[in-house]
């Protein structure tokens, strides 16, 4: 909500007709979960009745021994080329507002 109220202030728009998410598989975010909260928090606000959209990208990761990258369903894993579980995550681990549609 504070991405949206922020950017309502700058951009000067009253309403917000749809949101567009991108979630990390990493990210430890339940999809359903955050369609239940965005209806919560926005009820009564610039945001009430907008629609969220949601956007899944891959886990990626990078292994510490080998340098191999590969993508990751699960934050703990063994690497596909060396078999090493010293893999680092590099990506898929973060939720960022991608689009605002607003009026």
């Amino acid at each position: 909500m504070r991405i949206i109220e922020d950017e309502a202030i700058a951009q000067q728009f009253r309403r917000v007709r749809s949101v567009t998410l991108e979630i990390g598989k990493l990210a430890a975010v339940e999809p359903e979960a955050m369609r239940f909260a965005f209806a919560a928090v926005t009820n009564d606000t610039l945001a009430a009745g907008a629609r969220l959209e949601l956007v899944e990208t891959p886990g990626q990761g990078r292994c510490a021994d080998c340098a191999a990258t590969m993508e990751m369903d699960e934050i703990l894993a063994l690497c596909p080329q060396c078999g090493s579980g010293r893999v680092r995550v590099i990506g898929g681990d973060r939720m960022r507002v991608l689009e605002l549609e607003a009026e």
